[in-house]
C-alpha cells in the first residue's frame, strides 16, 4: 500500500528535520546523502538517485506518492524525538 502527501507536505517535514539529519538517515540506511535529500524534493541525480518515491505535478506544489515510507517513518521519528 502506498502512502501519499502534498508536496508542501513534504518540504515542511524536510524542513523541521533537526541539524545532520540528513546524513544520520543516509549513513543507518547506507544510502548517498544526496539520495535522501532526493527523496524530500531534491534533483541532484549525479551523484544521487530516487528511491520509493513518485512525484505529480499539481496543486500544493503536487502530490508525492511514497511505495517505501522508510526514509520518511524515520524522519518524522527523528521530527519527533
Amino acid at each position: 500500500m502506498s502512502t501519499t502527501i502534498t508536496f508542501n507536505e513534504l518540504r515542511k517535514i524536510k524542513d523541521q528535520l533537526p541539524s545532520g539529519s540528513i546524513r544520520k538517515i543516509a549513513e543507518k540506511l547506507d544510502l548517498n546523502e544526496e539520495t535522501v535529500r532526493n527523496y524530500f524534493g531534491g534533483r541532484n541525480f549525479e551523484t544521487g538517485q530516487t528511491v520509493g518515491i513518485h512525484f505529480e505535478q499539481g496543486p500544493g506544489g503536487g502530490i508525492v506518492r511514497f511505495d517505501d515510507t522508510t526514509i520518511l517513518d524515520m524522519a518524522q521519528q527523528m521530527i519527533n524525538d
